[in-house]
This record gives structure tokens, C-alpha cells and sequence, in this order.
């Protein structure tokens, strides 16, 4: 049975049309285009809210599936002229959806699209709400039909090809046949494309009998060749250098391929993250000696042999056991590295064969000059593997095939190759994981029935609920009740789900009792069964009836167990964070409907580190064994380890899109623990070791994308920065990385982007309270690194929470001090303005003290240049400092600001302590007494603040009989000269008596000030 894709759309309903009728009203109906397909609903007569609950089905073909995120899917809601006064089917509203929206059946929300203009100057209002996603039918295939049998000659042909052929006379070479299967093509559906829909009435007619796909495309002729296209843009033979290498060049491999197989691979190029190939001209070109060792033939021995490659004895490697098959098959790819293909060096390149049991059995090799091997460079197409006749052992007649070019880290065999400047470490790959999707599950405690009848008691009870998903547990308030009715007034509970879900939301009610709680009922309900929203749209609740915990208690009555009134949902419209929210990498909502498309990418290149510090010792040696991590959005890259090397160079490079330029790339240097796979050459055994350490962190970086201009490669060197309890700031090194933004979107959308919100419209209709968003952040980040531990090579979760900042929240001293200055730093500019004003006002200068009077008469006068003004002023500041802007390098830690130059040795081991603290009672006694003297200043900064707020709100309460009566006597004879005298002169007039000469001023406080120093506050009623 085979599988096709369709595309559902559910038609639910729509809100708030317009009227086209002429009546106040329209008779709506909905016409759906997709991938060349239309679809229609009924007419629902006279609703401008109308509810169709249709499901329109659109079969997706090959063609389709290549180009799924370039489908566009178009929505039109028309008024039926056949009910009114109209002549045609006036447009209602139209949208237009992008197919990388679209998700998966299961993961289906109803999202309501709000209806645009079809054309320029029509009047379009409402939404209309939808549910679309994919499902995958299965069609039974139609029997197939009997075939007469091939001729007799014909398949003692076949068989005779299939037979293994003996071993041929020495001196001879074997000849092997390899058998081709094309694989017809699939039979893709499909779909006559009808036009746009017309005004005459002949459109009603062709939309009530929409066309369904059901012609299939003949298989291509098995003669025809699609290697062509392939073949015709890689590079000729002659184009490649070949010497040194007995017998002619590897001749070209033939592969059987069908268009199918190129569909699902430009699909999967184009649709999966994982996959996506850089040109990589961002870093330095690495070459590599790449040999690949495929099989061998006619081995003498019935064992597993192996392979051991040498390089003028600077590399010796042996390769994995062989697995029998009708030959010997190792398929296995080593990396050498090289300084440059042209390298002049006399290096040998020796590959042979021995068996295992005996570690003296050779039965040959096959040596090549490496300055002879071809070079090849991508887009070229890879090099075909030939057969090499074993000499100098004891295998006569034994074949080997490899094939042995010059390439770089563009090469599609790199990533999993053997490298040598790894080590064989078995964790050295380099990989990009995807984190989990994340979801909040909102479960609402509405009320709660029947409590009592279990405690057969009937007098006051208190109840509490406990919510549990995995490791996260929440609790709801006690309630008390004497009829067994409570209600908790819509209580929420809001845990982190992670996909798949597969688990249970579990909840027990509890009867509070003095001596301990007892379970009166659990209640289980599968994750599967929850709706799923994403907006603030209120959803169903219902009744559920506990379960008995006690199982063995069979004689329970289910009717007579208590009920709970639980609203339960997924909330896709929030962005569930993992990271702080000012180093945020990405604001997007969970649900795939509510994404925008991408308004540039990021490529970064990871070229290498410099002047790395030792981490540990090995076998009395100092050793690094350093890889870099990249974050950014959902997507993680992880690059090879490069072992035993403190200037490590891995010159990858990583594409991200970008949806919003207001986040941030995180870069991390690690050192791995895990020991390497040792390779012992001389017992041919592999034997790996677990790491017992967590992985040391060496460093990282930022980069704000926002700082980066659009096209320009930055190449920048950064240092390694760590802040340790034992030394304070430490240098570990530097990393060098090249970075570029490229926009993909016009620049008008991407300013546009700009004036929109960070965070989706959830976190606005419903916001998380501070202390509830950092609780959701914490368990958010225990899922994603206990998903990304779970992965091969594994992610460890100290490296997840350092790129994560799961600490970030700790307190810190030297924190409090920068966050301070920070604050100063930002006050700086208006206490300057303070001391301007200041200065003019007492003459300090006279010039610019009477250019400020004729700026005032100007203002005062023409009250209309105020604001022009000020703006202008901005302007000019903003050009000004133009000049000075910064040219350096992007913006990196900065110990300065951090205060990490200057922090005190105590202060580090109290930051970097943990919860609850392991130090001596007379260390924390300290640190107590500290924070308590911290505490005072606070106290009596917020005791001041309170007291000046106080002093206004005592102006017209009368707490002060006196000074009330004196404010509201005077409040009323300014009001009578404000109605009198006119505004600009009272505005002129104050204005210079506020800067009048020191000469007519006196040194006392103004009689104003003593008034407001003068009035009551609660501090006198504190204890």
C-alpha cells in the first residue's frame, strides 16, 4: 500500500463581513486555490457571520513536495450574486497563505486570518477562521496484471550474471558485472488548473464541480538516461590530474536513478534545516589526503580483515573489521590533512590488507606517490572508486577498491570521515541538532463536586490539588468546604511540553489533614487528547471523574468519586524561552501558523582558536581538546574536536535564518573530557572510555545581529574570557570567526520590523508574571538539554546551560556594583543638563545665558517651534556623534564594565557558590552581614522615595489642616491671574525670574520647597 499527501483545509467560519447585498448583509462563500486545485464551499444566505465547518481536500504531487516552501495557498470569500440585488460575486476579503506555514496533522490549531484587499479601493473587514495541515492517506495500488514469462534463453542469462565467478588465472584480471535496477516513477496525481474566478454567472457553475486529480503519468521509458544532466556539469576527465597509478584511470560509475529519487533529494535539500550546504568563502580552505576504502575480493580467509593506511610513517591508522557479504566491505573514509595539494613533499601513501587472527597474514597492499592523486574540488562529482590488484602478501589474485583524491572540508565525505587531526575521538563529528519544540500547557482549576461523600464526615474539609507532568509539580491553593462543592475561580497551572508528546497530565486531590495529606482521587489524561490554540480564544471545559488511588479497592463506586472542572489547552501563541530575554535569539511564537518569513540569514564562520590554554594532563602531558558550539534560534552546530592542539582550526561554516535582527548569536569554546577511541596497532582492537568529567568551558562569545550591516563580512579575532573563584578573570585564549548578514527581504520590511512587537501577541493579551516566566524559563531549559544529551553524539548538559545562561539569575556582588555604575552611566546625561542649566542660571557664562533668554522669547512667542525644535536638536546630536562612531570590531565582553578587573576574591566565591551554600558558618555569617548593610542603604533609599510621594498625596488630603488650606487658597488666586493675564506672559515671566542674576537671588531655599519639606508622611507611624 502506498501513501499520498493532502493538504486539508477546514473552513470553519467568519466574523464581522462586510455587506454586499444592498440589504445589510452578503451570502458568503469560499473559494480555495493550491498547487494549481480549487475547491469551493456552499453559500451560507444572509450571515455575515457565517459558520460552514467544510473540509477541503488538495492532493500535493511530486512537484509540490520539491517546492513546499514556495506553494502559495489563496483564499477568497465572494457574496453570491444569486442572493441580492447584485450582478456579480463580490470580493469579501481575501488571503494569501505561504505552505512553510502549514504543519503536520496533529499539530492543527484554528487560526483566524484577518481578511485584505483584493484590489486597491475596495472595503474589506472581518477574518475568517481555518485549519490547515498535511495528512498522508493510504491508497490501496490496483492488482497488478499478469505478465508472460520471459524467453528461456533470456533468464539462463540472468542467472548466469548473478553467479559468483571463480577466481581467474594469475595474471589475469577479474571482470565484475554489477547489476542496474532502474525504479519506475511514481504515479503522481494530477490537477487541471481552473481560472480566476469570473463575474458572470458561467463562474457559479464551473465552482460547484471542482476538478479532482485522478490521471497518472506513465513510468519514464527504462532507456532513458538521467545521469546526463548530472554528467554534463561535472568536470571532464582530462580536467583531472592523475600520475603514478598502474593501469588507466578509474573509469565513471553507473548509477541507476529515477525522477523520483532527484525529487526527494531537491526536497529534502530544500525543506530540512539539517542539510543546508554553505559555499563556505567565509574560511579558509583545509585540504585533506582523502582515501576511501570500499571492499575487497577473493581474500583467502573466512574471517573479518582488516585495512591499515600509511603515510611515510607520519600516520598510521587501521581501519574497521570488514563485513562478509559475497566480498569483503569496509566503505570507510580516512582524512589526512595537508598544508596544500601542491605540497612537494616525498610522501608515500601505503594501504594494506591483513587478517585478523594472525597479525603477520599480510595479503598485500597498494602504494601510491601522493604528489600523483588527483585533486578534486566541488561541485565536481566524486571520484569513482577502481579495483587494485593486492601485491607483496600472500593473496595472489585479491582485489581491493578505493579511490584516493585531494579535497577540502567542502567535500561531502568530510563530515564522516576519519580525520586525523581528531584522533579517532568518537564524539569529533561535527553536528547540528534541533531543539525540541516547546509548548505551554495551560490546565485552568475551575471547581470541584462530590469531595465529601469519601471522607464520610460532615464537617470542614480542606483540599488541595496537585498538577504533575514529568519532573514539573505545581499546587494549587487549600480550599475549604462543608458541602462538598470548592472552586478555585480559574486557577491556571502553565507547565513546558516538549515534542513528541506522549506522556500524561496527572492531578491528585488532596485532603489537607493536621498529621498528613491523605489522596482522596488521581486523575490521568493523555497529552494526545489536549486542543491545542493560539490565541486568547476560551475553549471548552469539561467534567472529569477522579480515579480511586487505592487500586485493590474494587468495591468503590466510580459514580460516587469527585468530579473536577478543568479547562485544559496547548498554548502555541507564546514563545516558550530558553534563554534570557535580552539575549534572545529568537522570538517566535510555537505554532508554525503564526511565523512570518525570514528577513535575512546569518553565516557564520568558525575558523580557529589561538594561544589556547592546557586544561588538563594525560598521561603526563597537557592536552586541549577543543570544539566550538553555535546557538542561534532552534538550531545548534557543534564542530568537529579537534584533540591535543591548542590552536585548533576547524574553518566550518553554518547558515541560520533570521526572523527578527533584534537577537543574538551565542558562540561557546569547550574542552572535551571524553577520552579518544585509541587506535592500538598492534592487537588491531578499538577500545573507547567514558568521559568522567563535565566539559570544561573555555569561552564564548556574543554577536548582536542588529549591530551587523547588511553584506559586510566581519573577520574578527575575540578573546576567551572566564571568570574562575580561584584566579578571578582569566584569559584562555582567542577565537577567530567570520560573520555576514545577508537581507532576503526588501529593506522597506525589514525596517517594518522594527515597529513590531518582540515577543507574539499572547505575551501582551495573557502576559507571564516576572517570577512565573523565570520558572518556565528553568524548566525549559532542563528539557532542551536533557533532548540534546539524548543525541549522537550527545550535546552535555553543561554545555547546553552555559550556552543558555541557566545561572544568570544568581546573585552576584560585582553584578549589583556594574548594574549600578550602568544606571549612573545612563543618568550622566541628565545630571550634565542639570549643571548646564545650573551654570546658565548663574551666569557662569554670560553669552550663553542671554542666547537662552533670546531662545526662551523665541519659544515663548512661537509656541509652535517648541517641538520642531527639540527634534531638530536631535538630529543635529545624532549627525554629530556620527563621526565618532564606533569602528572597531562587533562588541564583546567587556571586562571594564563588568568590574571582573577589579572584583575582590570573596566576592567571586560568593558568586559562584552554590544553592544552598557549602561554605564554613563563619564565611556565610560574613557574607550575611554584608548583604544586610546592602539591605539598609536599600531600605532607606525606598523609605525616602515613599516619603516624597507621601508629601504629595498630603497636599490636598488635609492631613495638614494648615498647609491644605494654604495650597488650595493659593491654587485659587493663580487660577484667577492665569484668567486674566495672558499665558505667554506669565510663561515669559517666570522664565526670567527663574534665570534672573545671582545679584537678586538669595541662598535659601525657596519658599515652594520649604512648603513641600513641611508636609506630613506616614514615616512617623512606622515602628
Amino acid at each position: 500500500m502506498g501513501a499520498v499527501r493532502k493538504l486539508i483545509v477546514e473552513v470553519v467560519d467568519a466574523h464581522h463581513l462586510v455587506p454586499k447585498d444592498g440589504h445589510g448583509s452578503s451570502s458568503p462563500y469560499v473559494v480555495v486555490d493550491f498547487n494549481g486545485q480549487r475547491r469551493k464551499t456552499r453559500t451560507a444566505i444572509r450571515d455575515l457571520n457565517p459558520v460552514w465547518n467544510e473540509t477541503l481536500s488538495f492532493n500535493v504531487d511530486g512537484h509540490s513536495q520539491s517546492h513546499i516552501f514556495g506553494d502559495m495557498l489563496e483564499l477568497d470569500v465572494y457574496h453570491d450574486k444569486n442572493y441580492g440585488a447584485t450582478r456579480r460575486n463580490n470580493s469579501l476579503g481575501r488571503i494569501r497563505l505561504s505552505s512553510s506555514q502549514f504543519v503536520n496533522k496533529g499539530e492543527e490549531a484554528l487560526v483566524y486570518y484577518e481578511l485584505e484587499k483584493k484590489h486597491l479601493l475596495s472595503m474589506i473587514q472581518g477574518e475568517i477562521g481555518l485549519k490547515i495541515y498535511y495528512i498522508n492517506e493510504q491508497v490501496i495500488p490496483p492488482p497488478p496484471q499478469k505478465e508472460e514469462a520471459p524467453p528461456k534463453k533470456e533468464a539462463e542469462t540472468v542467472e548466469k550474471v548473478q553467479e559468483t565467478p571463480p577466481p581467474p588465472p594469475e595474471g589475469e584480471k577479474p571482470k565484475e558485472v554489477e547489476n542496474t535496477e532502474t525504479k519506475p516513477l511514481p504515479d503522481p496525481t494530477v490537477s487541471e488548473k481552473l481560472p480566476e474566478p469570473e463575474p458572470e454567472e458561467k463562474q457559479a457553475e464551473n465552482d460547484e464541480k471542482p476538478l479532482e486529480g485522478g490521471d497518472e503519468v506513465d513510468p519514464l521509458p527504462p532507456d532513458v538516461n538521467l545521469d546526463v544532466k548530472a554528467q554534463s556539469v561535472s568536470r571532464s576527465n582530462s580536467e583531472i590530474r592523475f600520475g603514478g597509478i598502474n593501469g588507466p584511470p578509474p573509469p565513471a560509475l553507473k548509477r541507476s536513478a529515477s525522477a523520483t529519487s532527484f525529487a526527494a533529494s531537491e526536497a529534502s535539500s530544500e525543506s530540512s534545516v539539517l542539510m543546508e550546504r554553505s559555499s563556505f568563502d567565509l574560511v579558509e580552505k583545509m585540504h585533506y589526503l582523502f582515501v576511501h576504502v570500499v571492499k575487497a575480493r577473493y581474500l583467502p580467509t573466512k574471517g573479518s580483515p582488516v585495512a591499515k593506511i600509511a603515510i611515510s610513517g607520519q600516520h598510521h591508522v587501521t581501519s574497521r573489521p570488514a563485513r562478509k557479504t559475497t566480498v569483503f566491505e569496509w566503505n570507510q573514509t580516512f582524512a589526512f590533512a595537508r598544508d596544500s595539494p601542491d605540497s612537494i613533499s616525498s610522501s608515500v601513501l601505503e594501504i594494506s590488507v591483513w587478517d585478523p587472527p594472525a597479525s603477520e597474514a599480510l595479503f598485500g597492499g597498494v602504494c601510491f606517490d601522493v604528489n600523483e592523486i588527483p585533486v578534486r574540488d566541488p561541485p565536481d562529482s566524486p571520484l569513482a572508486p577502481q579495483w587494485y590488484r593486492l601485491e607483496g602478501g600472500g593473496a595472489l589474485h585479491s582485489d581491493l577498491m578505493i579511490a584516493t583524491w585531494i579535497g577540502t572540508q567542502a567535500d561531502e565525505s568530510f563530515p564522516d570521515a576519519w580525520k586525523s587531526d581528531t584522533v579517532a575521538n568518537v564524539n569529533a563529528r561535527a553536528k547540528v541538532y534541533q531543539s525540541p519544540k516547546l509548548w505551554y500547557l495551560r490546565a485552568t482549576l475551575v471547581e470541584a463536586q462530590d469531595l465529601l461523600p469519601q471522607l464520610n464526615t460532615s464537617k470542614e474539609a480542606c483540599f488541595q490539588v496537585k498538577a504533575k507532568l514529568e519532573f514539573q509539580v505545581l499546587k494549587s491553593k487549600m480550599v475549604v468546604t462543608r458541602n462538598g462543592n470548592v472552586s478555585w475561580n480559574g486557577e491556571d497551572f502553565i507547565f513546558v511540553v516538549a515534542e513528541p508528546v506522549s506522556d500524561h497530565l496527572v492531578f491528585t486531590l488532596e485532603n489537607r489533614q493536621p498529621e498528613a495529606p491523605v489522596t482522596v482521587g488521581v486523575l490521568r489524561i493523555p497529552l494526545l487528547a489536549i486542543e491545542r490554540r493560539v490565541d486568547d480564544r476560551i475553549v471548552p471545559s469539561r467534567w472529569f471523574t477522579f480515579d480511586n488511588p487505592n487500586e485493590n479497592d474494587d468495591h468503590t463506586c466510580k459514580a460516587s468519586m469527585p468530579r473536577v472542572h478543568l479547562r485544559l489547552c496547548f498554548d502555541g501563541g507564546y514563545h516558550v524561552m530558553d534563554e534570557a530575554a535580552h539575549l534572545c535569539s529568537d522570538y517566535r511564537p510555537t505554532a508554525r501558523q503564526l511565523w512570518k518569513p525570514p528577513v535575512g540569514t546569518c553565516e557564520l564562520g568558525i575558523i580557529g582558536c589561538k594561544n589556547l590554554l592546557p586544561i588538563k594532563t594525560v598521561n603526563g602531558k597537557a592536552t586541549t581538546n577543543a570544539y566550538c558550539v553555535a546557538k542561534y534560534g532552534n538550531k545548534w552546530v557543534r564542530t568537529r574536536t579537534v584533540s591535543d592542539n591548542t590552536e585548533p582550526r576547524w574553518n566550518e561554516q553554518y547558515t541560520w535564518k533570521v526572523y527578527d535582527p533584534s537577537t543574538v548569536l551565542t558562540i561557546g569554546v569547550f574542552d572535551s573530557w571524553s577520552v579518544p577511541m585509541i587506535v592500538d596497532n598492534d592487537n588491531d582492537q578499538n577500545r573507547d572510555q567514558t568521559p568522567s568529567e563535565p566539559d570544561f568551558r573555555i569561552g564564548k562569545v556574543r554577536v548582536r545581529i542588529s549591530t551587523l550591516q547588511t553584506g559586510r563580512v566581519y573577520r574578527n579575532t575575540y578573546p576567551l574570557l572566564m571568570l574562575t573563584p580561584e584566579v578571578g578573570l582569566k584569559k584562555m585564549g582567542e577565537i577567530e570567526i567570520a560573520i555576514r548578514f545577508v537581507r532576503t527581504t526588501q529593506r522597506l520590511d525589514l525596517l517594518h520590523v522594527y515597529l513590531q512587537p518582540m515577543l507574539p501577541s499572547m505575551h501582551h493579551m495573557k502576559p507571564l508574571g516576572v517570577v512565573q516566566q523565570e520558572a518556565l524559563r528553568s524548566t525549559a531549559v532542563r528539557l532542551v538539554a536533557g533532548h540534546l544529551a539524548r543525541a549522537e553524539p550527545p550535546l552535555r548538559k553543561e554545555v547546553v546551560f552555559y550556552m543558555l545562561d541557566a545561572d544568570s539569575h544568581n546573585f552576584s556582588m560585582r553584578k549589583v556594583r556594574a548594574n549600578w555604575y550602568r544606571i549612573i552611566n545612563v543618568v550622566a546625561g541628565v545630571i550634565d543638563i542639570v549643571r548646564w542649566v545650573e551654570d546658565t542660571r548663574g551666569w557662569r557664562n554670560p553669552m550663553a545665558t542671554v542666547l537662552v533668554h533670546a531662545l526662551l522669547v523665541m519659544l515663548v512667542w512661537f509656541p509652535d517651534l517648541i517641538i520642531p525644535t527639540f527634534c531638530f536638536y536631535g538630529f543635529v546630536v545624532g549627525a554629530w556623534n556620527y563621526r565618532f562612531r564606533a569602528r572597531d570590531p562587533l562588541p564583546h565582553f567587556d571586562p571594564k564594565i563588568s568590574l571582573a578587573e577589579v572584583v575582590e576574591r570573596e566576592e567571586l566565591d560568593e558568586e559562584f557558590d552554590a544553592v544552598p551554600s557549602g561554605r564554613e558558618s563563619e564565611v556565610v555569617s560574613v557574607r550575611y552581614e554584608r548583604l544586610r548593610t546592602l539591605g539598609a542603604r536599600v531600605q532607606t533609599v525606598l523609605g525616602d522615595l515613599a516619603t516624597q510621594g507621601e508629601r504629595v498625596q498630603a497636599v490636598v488630603t488635609w492631613r495638614d489642616p494648615r498647609a491644605t488650606g494654604m495650597f488650595v487658597f493659593m491654587c485659587l488666586m493663580v487660577a484667577m491671574v492665569l484668567y486674566m493675564v495672558p499665558s505667554k506672559m506669565v510663561a515669559m515671566a517666570s522664565g526670567f525670574y527663574y534665570l534672573r542674576h545671582p545679584v537678586f537671588r538669595d541662598r535659601l531655599p525657596s519658599p515652594a520647597v520649604n512648603f513641600f519639606r513641611r508636609l506630613p508622611s506616614l514615616s512617623d507611624r512606622i515602628m
